[in-house]
């Protein structure tokens, strides 16, 4: 009889060790490797003529255009690609509470009034989904729920005649496959269970959509490869305060990433929002100094959201560099090239950098905007309140090119803006908007004269050395 071998396997990252030890080498995580046993090894030199030989089909036979499921809900089905492929495996993460659960019933809702929808839930009984759908308007919806935990048992009910079209699990994490000795939510159990499940969805031709858990730093837990073996990753996002949330693409063999779709959740769930661009700036306040707004796209849509600023004279020895939604490492060097190229000294300021609405920003064209919400803040004059911003700083002081500009000027245009502060427009490309006026820039020296010099910062009152 084969001796059943046992290896040491981190719970955070799914690295494998010999043995066991307090911290892993791989991701440092503490106290996260779990002894787990593993069947015998595959005999080696398997040879040929001893496997089921597969079948290879032409590649001009396949339809060109995959038919896709459409929820009903315009801003999910937008991040999706414009609906769920048959057969494609969609994993949903984000933190407790944020509001997962909510969308999924919401969107298996939609539905059910044309396919056949199941909702298997591994945390939560079925009275209790129940009451949240009577919350959501959804109580006389045709969703068929059950409450289960063994992927055997999913399997042997999906593999019937009367096979739903679409299948939502709440969540991997609670799954677990009876072969394995490990409990449910580790490495093992979270990539046994989603292969089996995936195997099926695509065998079947049913749409599957898993809702997996995150980590303290807000990865999905679980093995890494779970993000690899499905077709899409879309995060689930919120700030705590703010009653918006955004559902973002990470990946998507079916569509473009980083597209996202904007929520409001209200008592009655989640409500779609048409225009973000309007909502994000709601609240602005254009004669306040310190503030810019930024035309940036979020996958193929254009968004403008307010960039905010604040400069203060600092008692430290070392000023603070406070960012909420941007890159802190891109605001110092955003900060380094204004002081280096264009003389405007920071060193002896705090600076606090926010974007409003919950929104964080990941492109690069934000650095022109980020800049001018600095300078006014540190001139005490406030931006152009008819004014976008957008563009790329580099090392130089240049303010470089971006992607899609005439996305941007449309959507700014659209809101009413007259102006837009922009690098200058390349040989390919077309000629600017006629109802919205440009500014090209090419150094940010440029941005620096419309603002002035900074105001004299007051001395801080500092305590004398030995006074009482």
């Amino acid at each position: 009889m084969a001796r059943q071998a046992r290896r040491y396997v981190c719970q955070e990252c799914g690295a494998a060790h010999a043995r066991w030890s307090g911290r892993c080498d791989s991701c440092g995580s503490w106290n996260a490797i779990v002894e787990e046993q593993t069947r015998p090894a595959a005999p080696r030199g398997l040879g040929t003529g001893q496997g089921t030989a597969i079948e290879f089909v032409p590649l001009a036979g396949s339809e060109a255009d995959a038919p896709r499921l459409a929820s009903g809900i315009a801003e999910f089905d937008r991040v999706t690609g414009g609906g769920m492929v048959a057969g494609s495996a969609l994993l949903v993460g984000g933190d407790p509470g944020i509001g997962k659960s909510t969308m999924l019933l919401q969107v298996a809702g939609g539905l059910a009034g044309a396919v056949p929808v199941a909702y298997v839930s591994g945390e939560e009984a079925v009275d209790q989904i129940r009451l949240r759908a009577r919350r959501l308007g959804l109580a006389d919806s045709p969703v068929r729920l059950a409450a289960a935990t063994s992927v055997r048992d999913i399997a042997t009910t999906l593999e019937g005649g009367d096979a739903p079209r679409a299948v939502v699990v709440d969540s991997i994490q609670t799954m677990y496959v009876d072969t394995l000795e490990s409990a449910p939510g580790t490495v093992a159990q979270v990539r046994a269970s989603a292969q089996e499940l995936i195997h099926l969805a695509k065998r079947r031709g049913f749409c599957l959509l898993l809702v997996g858990h995150v980590t303290k730093d807000g990865a999905i837990a679980g093995p890494r490869v779970l993000e690899h073996m499905v077709d899409g990753v879309f995060y689930f996002e919120g700030r705590s305060g703010h009653e918006f949330r955004l559902l973002r693409a990470l990946k998507n063999r079916f569509g473009p990433t980083d597209e996202i779709g904007v929520f409001e959740m209200t008592g009655r769930g989640l409500i779609e929002v048409a225009n973000p661009s309007a909502l994000f700036l709601a609240e602005r306040r254009s004669d306040v100094p310190g503030a810019a707004v930024f035309a940036g796209m979020e996958g193929t849509r254009p968004v403008l959201v307010e960039i905010q600023a604040l400069v203060a004279p600092s008692p430290l020895a070392t000023p603070r560099r406070a960012v909420v939604g941007w890159d802190s490492a891109r605001l110092a060097m955003v900060l380094a090239v204004l002081e280096a190229r264009c003389g405007i000294g920071l060193a002896g300021r705090d600076v606090y950098l926010n974007v409003a609405g919950g929104m964080r920003i990941a492109e690069p064209a934000a650095d022109l905007a980020v800049a001018g919400a600095v300078l006014s803040a540190a001139s005490d004059r406030a931006a152009p309140a008819d004014a976008v911003m957008f563009g790329e700083i580099g090392l130089g002081g240049e303010v470089r090119g971006i992607g899609r500009p005439a996305l941007r000027l449309r959507e700014a245009a659209k809101l009413g803006f007259a102006r837009a502060i922009a690098p200058p427009r390349g040989s390919g490309e077309a000629a600017p908007r006629a109802d919205i006026e440009i500014t090209e820039i090419g150094h940010l020296n440029d941005l620096v004269a419309m603002f002035g010099p900074p105001r004299a910062a007051p001395d801080a009152a500092r305590p004398e050395a030995g006074g009482v």
